[in-house]
């Protein structure tokens, strides 16, 4: 059995180490680009999410290079991603391309089943083994949502453009090696990468949260590098999702103390939104709420086309701008989103931000 699974940001570093842990075979597929894109779009259903269409791609990359089992998460509620694994699996079988598909659906109010999923994909592993892994894939992701952070911060003051840049994409390699030379270590290797690149401290930023559904914040390729696009036009950003908080929230049930909850999320959405939509439609109108009672400048919200969950929070985001005074900037990300279009209506968001600061800044 050769595993693989689809890309979303550095989902893959997490997975991979805790395979790796487990002396299961992994072939990652390559990191998306414009032929997974092709690929996607050419074989999955055209009205299907952006994000199905990239897994689809994903697949038959990873294929190409001997996979034949995909690991791939479930889901409940309104949102169609509950199931794509279904569909997916149909395109392929279409295609005629072999590969079996395992679900890890979302525990039901017990750890021990998710334990007990990944033991059936890893040659029953001892439940140590097996939790012992787990709990290395979640300290990797944590460890890259602490360099992500960091990296968010220096972008808009960096002395040399494109510094923390490369100082993060060092940092995520060194990670991606951590379950051979350990988290720790790998941690303060990668963290002292970001620590050296030059600042200018007191140079003023703009704040801006970004929310939405979590492919599109979390995978670069879809949101055409949104974050450093955002850093080299003077933005410091807040992420509504990272990696392990997500992990921690909907696989682990929020076990792990200390970590950021999505339930103070939702409690701050309901106000606006009174109940649950799907996906992250929930978390999008909260995160709005705090990023606005924290006095950020701004908030852009990232989603894919047809996404009801986020289309519900789209329409209630402007009333929680309208009493928070913070401006929000929607953005519908599809195949045919577009570089030069991004680029423009960000200028033009944040231009407008510096305007409400009382003067561009230089």
């Amino acid at each position: 059995m050769r595993l693989t699974f689809p890309h979303m940001g550095n989902l893959w570093i997490s997975v991979k180490t805790m395979l790796d842990s487990l002396g299961a075979p992994v072939v990652c597929a390559p990191l998306t680009t414009r032929r997974t894109l092709s690929l996607g779009v050419r074989y999955a259903p055209e009205g299907a999410c952006l994000p199905l269409k990239l897994n689809v791609g994903n697949f038959l990359e990873a294929a190409e290079l001997g996979a034949d089992t995909v690991i791939m998460a479930g889901g409940c509620g309104p949102c169609r991603f509950g199931y794509y694994a279904q569909v997916e699996q149909a395109v392929l079988d279409d295609l005629g391309v072999s590969l079996r598909f395992l679900v890890l659906e979302p525990p039901e109010g017990s750890a021990r089943e998710l334990v007990g999923r990944i033991r059936a994909i890893t040659d029953a592993r001892s439940w140590w083994q097996v939790l012992g892994a787990v709990r290395r894939g979640f300290v990797v992701a944590r460890c890259l949502d602490v360099l992500e952070r960091r990296a968010q911060s220096l972008r808009p003051r960096e002395v040399r453009p494109g510094a923390a840049d490369q100082a993060l994409a060092a940092a995520e390699k060194i990670m991606a090696g951590a379950w051979s030379s350990g988290a720790a270590p790998a941690f303060r290797r990668a963290r002292a990468l970001l620590e050296a690149v030059a600042i200018e401290p007191e140079r003023p930023v703009l704040r801006v949260g970004v929310v939405g559904e979590i492919f599109t914040l979390l995978e670069p390729f879809v949101n055409l590098d949104l974050m450093q696009r955002l850093g080299r036009l003077g933005v410091e950003v807040s992420r509504s999702i990272y990696l392990g908080e997500w992990i921690n929230e909907h696989l682990f049930l929020g076990l792990y103390p200390g970590i950021h909850s999505a339930r103070g999320v939702r409690k701050a959405s309901l106000p606006y939104l009174g109940h649950f939509v799907g996906g992250h439609g929930q978390e999008t109108v909260g995160s709005a709420v705090l990023f606005g009672e924290k006095k950020l400048d701004g908030v852009i919200q990232l989603l894919p086309f047809t996404c009801m969950p986020e289309i519900v929070a789209q329409h209630v985001l402007p009333s929680v701008s309208r009493d928070l005074g913070i401006p929000v900037l929607t953005l519908v990300l599809d195949e045919q989103t577009g570089d030069a279009g991004l680029t423009t209506r960000l200028e033009a968001f944040v231009d407008m931000l510096w305007g409400n600061r009382g003067g561009i800044c230089a």
